[in-house]
């Protein structure tokens, strides 16, 4: 099997950013959110698996905390992950979402 058949596999570098408390207790599940940056710069919320009948935006994954801790963002993606019932949570950024390594949109 191609490795474009079974999906990106994920990045050997990546960045983390940690807000408000970070990765709080392991009794706790967490909203996933995944993004896609395109070459040209853009930004684009991945569908992935919470798209319901008559939605326009889906709705974001949850996932247990050994789950978001095991995660790991494609070269191109960004994951975010916040913690139900509080604002703390975690960022997994992709070396190519990074931005550091290539020319971003400009808003017209």
């Amino acid at each position: 099997m191609t490795s474009t058949a079974t999906g990106p596999a994920p990045a050997a570098t990546y960045m983390v950013n940690l807000f408000g408390r970070g990765l709080v207790d392991e009794g706790r599940c967490y909203a996933v959110e995944r993004y896609k940056c395109m070459s040209n710069g853009e930004i684009r919320r991945w569908p992935g698996e919470g798209r319901g009948p008559g939605k326009r935006r889906p709705r974001p994954e949850v996932a247990s905390f050994e789950a978001v801790r095991e995660m790991r963002p494609a070269y191109n993606e960004m994951i975010i992950c916040t913690a139900l019932g509080c604002r703390s949570g975690v960022q997994l950024i992709g070396w190519a979402a990074t931005g550091m390594f290539g020319d971003r949109m400009k808003r017209r």
